[in-house]
């Protein structure tokens, strides 16, 4: 925006000077017409109010490179901005920084505690189809009893949006039953490991498949996360192909689940509480017959009784744990997805599997190499220099795209 660096005197100034072009602000122009822009929130709100003061804030000359008009007068950069707007735009941003900070310490925190609890029912009963099946039936009872009792609002649902949940509960499925397999097989710290290589499956598939283009700082930024990642594997005492390849394909689903469940949510009156818990209850009819064909009854009853007797009762509660604690914490996780896109999705994610390593190495006193250590701690790094990476691509995406909206503006 621009002044004459004649006119010192601050006033007050309303966006239709600027929209009906005065003279003595902005020299007259022809419309321009630019091909529409392929993101469209921008436009749901005003660049310029028509009522609203615009009060100047600072004045800057551009110094040996003015820029002047046809008639010679010197032209100042000139800092300005909406009243009552800043302040609304910085409460209600912060309140959003929060909310979102909270269901992540919530999400973290729970997901925890189901890894604890999952590894011990696998070490003692080794099921992971079964263990799969049970984690998605109680989050359809706790979801179906708090519809009955009114703990929760019912979602209004039609045929439209089961076929498009339908994907996403094909690619959650597959996610799950995959991390269940892999944690079966190797400890929880390496399948973590494994999976913190999410963010390089999310560009890939983004650029891809979607189209997305990133800029050449985000690819080298996953230079690390899959460096990191292999090195960790390569140097892992209790490495298995099997428990390997099931957290490399729980990455690949999961990422799927998140792009197609934030289109699936765009437009739809279902929370992501309720539509977590639709998707549970048709993961859970898909997975359960599955389930019985690889595993069955026969192998399950046996493998009770086994555990009943090197465990005790306590087996029963163990796997009621981590069948609750793991809807729970994906449940949060979804609440979380109403507010950020798929990318910041697999960035949090990414970084929740820094206190589950944590936790699972000191509680279940896993061997770690120096090598696998430092493996680790590389992919972590990765991880949040993607982080940086992103969130300073996703700033300048949205200047530009602002910068070309004003300039759209027609001048008479």
């Amino acid at each position: 925006m621009f002044c004459t660096s004649k006119s010192l005197s601050v006033r007050s100034l309303h966006g239709s000077e600027f929209v009906y072009g005065s003279k003595s602000l902005i020299p007259t122009r022809r419309p321009v017409s630019l091909p529409p822009l392929p993101w469209r929130k921008i436009y749901k709100r005003p660049v310029l109010s028509l009522t609203r003061p615009l009060h100047v804030s600072s004045i800057e000359e551009f110094g040996p490179s003015r820029i002047r008009t046809k008639k010679g007068d010197d032209f100042s950069k000139c800092r300005s901005y909406e009243a009552d707007h800043s302040e609304a735009t910085a409460a209600s941003d912060a309140s959003k920084r929060v909310k979102i900070g909270i269901y992540f310490a919530t999400w973290w925190a729970l997901n925890v505690v189901f890894n604890i609890y999952n590894k011990k029912v696998l070490n003692a009963y080794p099921y992971p189809w079964l263990t799969s099946t049970l984690s998605l039936a109680a989050g359809s009872l706790i979801m179906l009893i708090s519809w009955s009792l009114r703990i929760a609002e019912t979602p209004k649902t039609d045929f439209d949006f089961w076929k498009t949940l339908f994907p996403v509960t094909v690619a959650h499925t597959i996610g799950h039953v995959a991390a269940t397999v892999s944690m079966s097989k190797v400890a929880v710290s390496f399948t973590h490991i494994i999976k913190s290589g999410e963010p390089a499956f999310s560009v890939l598939v983004s650029r891809f498949l979607l189209g997305e283009t990133f800029p050449v700082s985000v690819y080298l930024s996953l230079l690390p996360i899959i460096g990191g990642c292999a090195l960790a594997a390569v140097t892992e005492l209790n490495f298995n192909m099997i428990g390997f390849m099931g957290a490399m394909i729980s990455n690949l689903a999961f990422v799927f689940r998140n792009i197609f469940s934030k289109k699936g949510m765009k437009g739809k009156s279902v929370s992501g509480m309720n539509y977590y818990a639709c998707l549970s209850m048709l993961s859970l009819l898909i997975l359960t017959p599955f389930a019985i064909a690889v595993e069955g009854p026969q192998m399950w009853a046996a493998g009770f009784q086994k555990a009943l007797s090197e465990i005790g009762p306590q087996i029963v509660w163990w796997m009621a744990a981590q069948s609750v604690f793991y809807h729970l914490y994906n449940q949060v996780s979804y609440m979380s997805l109403d507010e950020i896109s798929p990318l910041t999705f697999s960035i949090g994610n990414t970084m929740k599997r820094i206190s589950v390593i944590v936790s699972s190495i000191i509680i279940f006193h896993t061997p770690v190499q120096p090598v696998n250590a430092l493996g680790a701690a590389i992919a972590i790094l990765g991880t949040f220099l993607y982080s940086q990476v992103i969130h300073v691509h996703i700033g300048l995406s949205i200047i530009e795209l602002q910068m070309t909206c004003f300039d759209q503006l027609p001048y008479r």
